[in-house]
């Protein structure tokens, strides 16, 4: 292992989420060094976006205990958010279809220097626009987009990009203020086995360079680190919780969980804030200006 990686190492001990319609997911354990590559398998319902959102400061654990990158959830659920990033995730993070490819990167560096305390106001010092392009084009290089085969460039709209472009594209924009972890929902979703075998190559490719992955899709990779997220049969979640004592799988197992809740998410987005602990109110207004497109 490569000790010299700014990734977010990953420990957690039965973690899960209840809401008000019960667990969304129970019983999660996962021990994982920066830089990995985890991947969450699971049928449709089974907790994993709720897994990646909590996992990322973004969704309160309930249960178990966890840290990441040494900072212990949901204690200090502000500092995680602000050092992971998500992407690909319908309904909290998703692409504007009307938008082009570089209306979304170039809003996507507009946010990163806001949170960053930056000056966004107009018109920007030379130096600045450099360093904007410059941090865009790193961020199209990592994950293998070039505009110069999209149909217009950068001025293709997303509606009509190829899925896995689209995907291409949300990771890039999550990436781009170089989170410790980022997080990838639905990876594999309508792609030909040709396509997932690239998609989970762009994040092998990105975890290798150091950012730890944690991304959901149907079909994990021979060499990810995988962790299954499994309902309950409905008649055990009605009588009470399954023991959390599945069998474990390249260091990490998870327990039987019960029908997916609808459990409160109290962020959403992308990363870039201080490194602080914050208020609720803070957290709040944190939420608001991250929702919506990355």
């Amino acid at each position: 292992m490569n000790t010299t990686r700014q990734g977010a190492a990953v420990n957690a001990r039965g973690i899960g989420v209840e809401g008000p319609r019960g667990w969304a997911f129970q019983g999660i354990d996962i021990t994982a060094e920066p830089g990995a590559l985890i991947a969450v398998q699971g049928s449709s319902g089974s907790g994993r976006t709720c897994l990646l959102l909590a996992l990322t400061g973004r969704m309160r654990i309930t249960a178990g205990e966890a840290t990441v990158a040494g900072l212990p959830l949901p204690k200090r659920m502000g500092t995680v958010r602000s050092r992971t990033a998500i992407a690909h995730v319908p309904g909290v993070v998703e692409l504007e279809p009307a938008l082009t490819v570089g209306e979304h990167l170039k809003e996507q560096a507009l946010l990163g220097h806001r949170f960053q305390g930056l000056s966004a106001s107009l018109p920007w010092g030379k130096r600045q626009k450099e360093a904007t392009r410059a941090r865009i084009d790193a961020a199209l290089a990592a994950v293998r987009l070039d505009p110069a085969t999209l149909v217009k460039g950068l001025r293709t709209a997303v509606r009509d990009l190829e899925r896995i472009e689209a995907l291409r594209l949300s990771v890039a924009l999550g990436i781009m203020h170089g989170p410790q972890l980022l997080a990838v929902d639905d990876v594999d979703l309508k792609l030909s086995a040709e396509e997932r075998a690239e998609a989970w190559q762009m994040l092998r490719d990105l975890a290798q360079a150091g950012t730890t992955i944690v991304a959901a899709g149907s079909e994990a990779p021979a060499d990810a680190l995988v962790v299954r997220t499994t309902p309950a049969p409905a008649t055990a979640a009605k009588a009470e919780a399954a023991p959390a004592d599945a069998a474990p799988e390249a260091e990490a197992d998870a327990a039987p969980a019960e029908a997916p809740a609808d459990a409160p998410a109290d962020d959403s987005g992308t990363a870039g804030s201080t490194h602080t602990d914050e208020t609720d109110e803070e957290e709040a207004a944190h939420a608001f200006a991250e929702t919506g497109r990355a």
